[in-house]
């Protein structure tokens, strides 16, 4: 198995299945797993472009080539048209090889030819020219049809455009020092020693802009709970929560639990955190990361978030299940899984769990809910339709947490978006219980 192997092989099972299982790829290297990644999360980001190029230059339509032809040809253009560093040639030898090995030489023969074909006129690359403009927009930017319609009606062309380019490009990544473990300065320390490059954020301390976190893997660094890898605007829901030592906390809809651990960081461990969350496996991940981050007052607590049958709480997170629009970037497979119909379901699902967390706020408690999704509909139309059956919740201002450029709603509310603010797009409100 090789990385490319490796690529093909998990885009065939996602084509099939719309699932991504990365442990496919665990017997390679480190180095070779991240090449994984690499590969198929920027495939995904340039499908639709990609299944153009391809479909331009050869006699089988896409639709009806075998999963595994097109995903052989699929890592050959983008090797061609986005890896400049890897030669065409290479990257034409390694393709046929593959194909020969995993189909048989006569397709080989059809692949060497399409990508020899494209390798000729890669100057002169046709471009998308649909009649439907909301088709051409969609090939050009690889984003699904019902998306690229919503946004620019929403946005209008230019700065949806913005927003997709802002989608296809690499991820910048953020960590948070995990204070329960070490101090912040004795982490910039620990960095400036490996020779990370890294900023330091205006928005919220103790969390740093790097280039990678593939070193801090390597040092095992997340392992023995020094750093949690999360956006800056995800640190954001744990902020407004205002979670103080001592009190009594709910994170609903935990796992894997990254925002569990900011809490308890901000509580200095001092109190409980009891998350929840419905998938077992994903708790036992919790769990496990609970201990590596010292972070050992979480409480591990199984079941559906709509049924809690737990006393009042002094604070509730609820970073609610989303269509996860904001997240584009860096989850490049979610644009292709998600569909108008997960829209509405996601939006039936939050109201039941904004229900559910409404009832286990104490009286002077607060209310945090949170999203990754750009729609309003999952967002602050969710809020009104709340606060429209609840008169006992009242949004507070969030400007003494967080910065004027992300806030949104007059003050109530923060929201982010990729192209605006360099982040993942998050959306959450602070809402009190005052009667």
């Amino acid at each position: 198995m090789t990385a490319r192997t490796a690529s093909i092989d998990l885009l065939i099972d996602f084509d099939e299945h719309k699932s991504l299982d990365y442990t496919l790829a665990n017997e390679l290297e480190p180095r070779e797993r991240a090449q994984v990644r690499e590969y198929v999360q920027n495939i995904l980001r340039r499908l639709s472009y990609l299944d153009f190029i391809i479909g331009e230059f050869s006699s089988i339509g896409i639709a009806e080539m075998k999963p595994v032809l097109k995903n052989i040809l699929r890592l050959g253009v983008y090797e061609m048209l986005f890896m400049p560093g890897t030669p065409d040639y290479a990257s034409i030898n390694e393709a046929v090889e593959i194909t020969k090995l995993k189909m048989g030489s006569k397709s080989g023969d059809l692949v060497n030819a399409i990508l020899r074909n494209i390798q000729r006129d890669i100057a002169k690359l046709p471009k998308p020219a649909f009649a439907d403009r909301t088709k051409l927009i969609a090939t050009t930017f690889s984003h699904p049809e019902w998306m690229v319609k919503r946004w620019v009606e929403r946005f209008g062309e230019r700065e949806a455009f913005q927003l997709m380019q802002a989608n296809n490009k690499r991820p910048e990544y953020y960590i948070r020092v995990n204070n329960l473990r070490t101090k912040t300065s004795n982490f910039e320390l620990r960095m400036e020693k490996m020779g990370v490059e890294f900023e330091e954020s205006d928005w919220l301390p103790d969390y740093y802009k790097v280039d990678s976190v593939a070193p801090f893997i390597q040092k095992g660094l997340l392992k023995k709970g020094f750093v949690i890898v999360q956006d800056i605007a995800a640190g954001f829901a744990p902020m407004v929560l205002e979670p103080q030592p001592g009190e009594d906390i709910y994170d609903i809809c935990a796992a894997p639990g990254t925002k569990s651990i900011v809490i308890a960081n901000l509580m200095e461990g001092e109190g409980s955190v009891t998350a929840v969350d419905l998938d077992p496996k994903r708790l036992e991940l919790l769990a496990q990361s609970a201990l590596d981050y010292g972070a050992e007052m979480i409480k591990i607590r199984g079941g559906d978030a709509r049924n809690l049958d737990l006393k009042l709480a002094d604070g509730v997170l609820l970073d609610a299940p989303c269509t996860g629009t904001g997240v584009l970037s860096k989850r490049a497979d979610l644009r292709w899984r998600r569909t108008e119909e997960d829209l509405a379901e996601a939006v039936k699902l939050q109201e039941d769990l904004l229900d559910e967390a409404a009832n286990h706020v104490k009286r002077g408690g607060r209310l945090v809910y949170s999203t990754c999704s750009l729609e309003p509909e999952e967002n602050w139309d969710q809020v009104e339709k709340f606060l429209d059956k609840y008169d006992n919740f009242e949004p507070e201002p969030l400007d003494e947490f967080l910065p004027e450029e992300v806030l949104a709603e007059d003050g109530l509310a923060y929201q982010t978006f990729p192209h605006v603010h360099g982040c993942d797009g998050h959306f959450g409100v602070r809402l009190k219980r005052v009667k």
